[in-house]
């Protein structure tokens, strides 16, 4: 589920805010409101936690199972520490959290009237990644990015105060197409883990067994698979592409900046003939800067 997943070190809150430089889009730019950046700051790590959490990347030494108060017995155990995060959260709205991360969220939450329900979707969905393995469908795997996707873009549009019911319909299009493009370029990762978010139907359709993705170079069936995936990403990215037009001034460059980072990972998995075996493929800087571009004439 991740993107950045190097395991953190140091400070839990700095490690964990450091892996924004690792995203496939903008996470809190200099161009927006100071005020922006703080509040994008803060629910980004929350969500990055709570996927480092789900994909076992916390830092050694147990120090996050120590603020959210797990016994070290229980340290490893990752239902238990969602949970714990799970009561920390709710001490969000109520009272004092006890993790850093979260009390940097408690402004935000209360600056721009948040609710439980996005945050405890992102924990949902971590808690399904520790049971449920594979896919059976493509519209399996829709359900679960309504979990751990949809509710990133949600709480970018309720901090920066743009909520629509538009609005929201065309940001889980791009925010499920972002999850989607990140378990194509991490195909070889997620097996490591034991998880495939390739849905089983179109492995099936494309005569592609696992074993066929735990070898160091993707075969044509592979390949074939991939792309058929990341089309239906990119048909997705263009479905919420309007969301964009929709806004004005900085935050219309933002939402740019995550469409734009869909589609030039998508165009770096093309340019790597749709081969993600190797590794991640991943956009230069150039090339999102351009996809920006793009994406900003189109919607101007």
């Amino acid at each position: 589920m991740t993107q950045a997943g190097t395991a953190r070190t140091g400070d839990p809150e700095r490690g964990t805010l450091d892996k924004a430089a690792g995203e496939n889009f903008p996470v809190a730019p200099f161009f927006l409101p100071r005020a922006w950046r703080d509040d994008l700051t803060a629910v980004y790590g929350f969500a990055r936690l709570v996927d480092d959490i789900g994909d076992g990347d916390l830092a050694p030494g147990g120090a996050d199972a120590r603020l959210l108060g797990v016994p070290a017995a229980d340290a490893d155990d990752r239902l238990v520490l969602l949970d714990a995060l799970e009561a920390d959260l709710h001490r969000v709205f109520d009272s004092t959290p006890s993790h850093p991360l979260l009390r940097r969220l408690r402004p935000t939450v209360h600056r721009a009237g948040l609710t439980p329900e996005p945050f405890l979707g992102l924990i949902a969905a971590n808690r399904q990644d520790q049971i449920v393995k594979r896919y059976e469908t493509y519209d399996d795997l829709l359900a679960y990015c309504e979990l751990s996707a949809n509710p990133v873009g949600r709480l970018v549009l309720s901090v920066t105060g743009t909520s629509t019911p538009e609005r929201i319909r065309r940001s889980d299009a791009v925010c499920t197409a972002l999850q989607i493009v990140e378990h194509l370029q991490d195909v070889a990762e997620d097996l490591g883990r034991d998880r495939v978010y390739l849905p089983a139907e179109d492995m099936k359709r494309f005569h592609v067994v696992e074993a066929d993705l735990a070898v160091p170079t993707a075969g044509a069936s592979v390949r074939a698979l991939v792309a058929y995936e990341a089309e239906r990403a990119s048909n997705l990215l263009n479905e919420g592409t309007p969301l964009v037009g929709s806004v004005h001034g900085r935050l219309k460059l933002l939402l740019a900046g995550f469409v734009a980072g869909g589609k030039a990972a998508i165009g770096a998995i093309a340019a790597a003939e749709y081969d993600v075996l190797p590794g991640p493929p991943k956009p230069g800087k150039l090339q999102l800067l351009r996809e920006v571009g793009v994406t900003l004439r189109g919607e101007g």
